[in-house]
């Protein structure tokens, strides 16, 4: 049993997890079909969960920024669901999903920080639904500012928002252009 110094599952992942490994920017963690052995945590840098279509387009169902869990799902998964490339260089923790699954089965403090967790990320999943499930590029726009509070990242991040949002780059760039 570890004791829990934080109500934040996060902050005891890190403890648990050990040293981060530097990886560069496009590294493919894992593959839709992998086996799930390993749970993952982005300590800085930024991981996409992708999900391919067969028609060639592409979904980012996660985009883990650091610290964060990714894949929490994969938990209970005996193959990934989709492909995780490293979207920047980041730094990886990792733990082996047969010991973290025994942690969380003998350690109740630890079980609810993780159920706490995983329904804050239910909810987030909810919102992304949400703005998925506007009609035009504006309303997916402003959906996506609400969760981000109005604030707009740098340019050279504004690609991220339309893979985020469903949108081809050129779509999200002519509506910025257009509510300047």
């Amino acid at each position: 049993m570890i004791a829990i110094m934080s109500d934040r599952f996060i902050d005891q992942f890190v403890k648990l997890a050990g040293p981060a490994r530097q990886m560069q920017k496009g590294t493919l963690l894992f593959a839709r079909g992998d086996t799930v052995d390993t749970m993952f945590f982005v300590a800085s840098g930024r991981v996409d969960l992708t999900r391919y279509h067969t028609n060639g387009n592409s979904i980012v169902l996660q985009s883990a920024s650091g610290p964060s869990v990714l894949a929490e799902a994969s938990l209970y998964a005996d193959t990934y669901h989709c492909d995780a490339y490293l979207a920047e260089q980041s730094a990886i923790q990792h733990v082996s999903k047969m010991w973290f699954t025994s942690l969380l089965s003998g350690d109740p403090q630890l079980a609810g920080l993780w159920a706490r967790h995983l329904a804050g990320e239910v909810q987030s999943a909810r919102h992304q639904c949400e703005i998925l499930s506007c009609k035009t590029v504006a309303e997916r726009l402003d959906a996506f500012l609400v969760l981000e509070d109005h604030i707009l990242p740098p340019r050279g991040r504004w690609k991220d928002i339309a893979d985020r949002i469903g949108v081809s780059r050129e779509a999200l760039y002519r509506e910025l252009a257009r509510r300047r």
